[in-house]
């Protein structure tokens, strides 16, 4: 099978969130700058925010404004113009969850802990059809320890951040299935794909 790619826009730095706009563009994040980009079906990028950090997934709430999961900044090692990530940064700004508008590129702080312990590496994010968000926390990794991550719930008004599971080993992609019934982790390190029975929003089956 043949499978032909289309090269939509280059000289993104570790691009990542995708979300598709209505005008057939979409936004990225660029993790190592810090900002969130729009690229035009044509291909012209124009950065509609700067929050600084490092912004990683990002969707969409009801409310129209983009959430965005900040996982406080990365280290980098550059390799042939290719950005990897090599731990935390001597500059790491904390991991939070931000609301953007990008018509004006306001940025505002939702979450920065839970229960009194900080975010570390906010990494993915998905709204439920109640209009709460399911994220992970991938941790951060230093020179001597690394740490464990979660599966957060969490609601757009700041109200309520609530742990749903802990500890997991580099939490990523998040998902949720069609009928809201379960969601599912992708475990990084272990290559593990999990799937947590929901009992009612923002609440999984011990």
């Amino acid at each position: 099978m043949t499978i032909n790619f289309t090269e939509v826009a280059a000289g993104l730095a570790f691009p990542e969130g995708p979300v598709m706009l209505p005008d057939g563009g979409l936004l990225v994040v660029e993790i190592p700058k810090g900002c969130i980009t729009r690229v035009a079906p044509d291909g012209r990028k124009t950065v509609v925010a700067t929050p600084g950090g490092g912004p990683n997934g990002a969707a969409f709430g009801p409310d129209g404004k983009l959430y965005v999961c900040n996982n406080g900044g990365f280290s980098w090692r550059i390799e042939d113009g290719k950005y990897f990530p090599a731990g935390q940064p001597d500059d790491y700004s904390g991991g939070r969850i931000e609301r953007i508008d990008i018509d004006t590129g306001k940025v505002e702080v939702l979450y920065t802990e839970c229960d009194g312990h900080g975010l570390r590496g906010p990494n993915d994010i998905v709204f439920d059809k109640h209009g709460g968000f399911y994220f992970t926390d991938h941790g951060k990794r230093r020179a001597r320890d690394v740490d464990f991550g979660a599966l957060y719930y969490a609601k757009t008004d700041g109200s309520l951040i609530r742990e749903l599971v802990q500890p997991m080993i580099m939490p990523n992609g998040v998902g949720l299935s069609p009928d809201d019934r379960t969601v599912y982790v992708a475990e990084t390190r272990t290559g593990h794909l999990w799937g947590f029975d929901i009992v009612e929003p923002g609440v999984i089956r011990a």
